[in-house]
């Protein structure tokens, strides 16, 4: 048994004017339809709904059974649309997202800060994953979507591309040649490298660059976490590998972040979906925040050297 929205509402007029003629100026329609759709829906429930007389049309003891059904109906519908529409408007809501530990600890506070002091009544939570964790949180929709390195494989996954992320070593001033502007991936072998630990994305597209040219850095020690990276290479202990955005923006003297060539090396920084999922207003919001911030130059961190 179906009954649609139209009839219900019409039903509910009815009801709750006492006259088909009253009925039919609420739902805009004659009054000759109105009593039609009525007798209709009684025939479909096999119960009489209403009495009539000829002053006044009155519940039956089933009509005021499903009087309290439809009220509650309609409430329900109507909560609904209006959680509907303020998510729209971005009034209320919430939006989970996931984002890799680079990105998660540089320019994204920022940007979280700047998106909920416009949009407060939007509730959003964070994972901090590395990037096959990420993926995986996607495809199983613990989050709406996901902030981190493009990758070459696409499968079921939407990568938009908003910023290009420059990769970068991070020099000490011992192992540094003052009059050096860039340093080439040969140059890096012949240096004792701090790297990235073999889950992160950018640890595999190093070794393939260096597979290709039939190279191999000499990793002196593996962490997991960019601040780690930068505190050994301040103390002198190798040449962090590291994308632009985890640089700390004041390196002081001993350090220097110098632009890797030959090849020049970058990563994509993506918005990351399902395929074929549509972020909800709230998530393209801070997605078209985040990319504005990139394009303002403010990705790195700004830590005392």
């Amino acid at each position: 048994m179906q009954v649609n929205l139209r009839t219900l509402g019409v039903f509910l007029a009815v009801a709750e004017t006492g006259s088909f003629r009253k009925a039919a100026d609420v739902v805009h329609r004659s009054q000759s339809a109105v009593s039609m759709q009525i007798k209709q829906l009684e025939e479909q429930l096999g119960l009489p709904l209403f009495h009539r007389t000829t002053r006044r049309v009155l519940l039956t003891r089933e009509g005021e059974l499903l009087l309290g059904s439809a009220r509650r109906a309609m409430a329900a519908l109507e909560d609904g649309l209006g959680q509907l529409r303020d998510a729209a408007a971005m009034q209320t809501g919430h939006l989970a997202l996931g984002c890799v530990p680079s990105v998660a600890a540089t320019a994204l506070p920022g940007v979280l800060a700047a998106f909920q002091r416009d949009f407060p009544g939007i509730r959003v939570t964070l994972l901090e994953l590395p990037s096959e964790d990420l993926l995986q949180a996607i495809a199983r929709q613990d989050v709406e979507f996901g902030i981190g390195p493009g990758v070459a494989f696409a499968g079921d996954f939407a990568f938009r591309p908003f910023a290009r992320d420059p990769i970068l070593a991070l020099v000490p001033a011992a192992l540094d040649t003052p009059s050096r502007e860039a340093i080439t991936l040969a140059d890096l072998t012949r240096l004792p490298i701090l790297m990235y630990a073999r889950s992160a994305a950018l640890r595999g597209n190093l070794e393939r660059e260096l597979a290709a040219r039939g190279l191999a850095f000499d990793i002196r020690y593996e962490m997991l976490h960019a601040p780690t990276l930068v505190a050994f290479a301040k103390a002198g202990l190798g040449v962090a590998i590291l994308p632009k955005v985890t640089i700390p923006a004041r390196l002081g003297t001993r350090l220097r972040a110098v632009p890797i060539i030959e090849p020049r090396l970058e990563r994509s920084l993506d918005v990351i979906t399902r395929r074929g999922h549509a972020l909800s207003p709230a998530a393209r919001q801070l997605a078209d925040l985040l990319a504005a911030r990139f394009g303002r130059g403010e990705a790195s961190i700004d830590l005392e050297s």
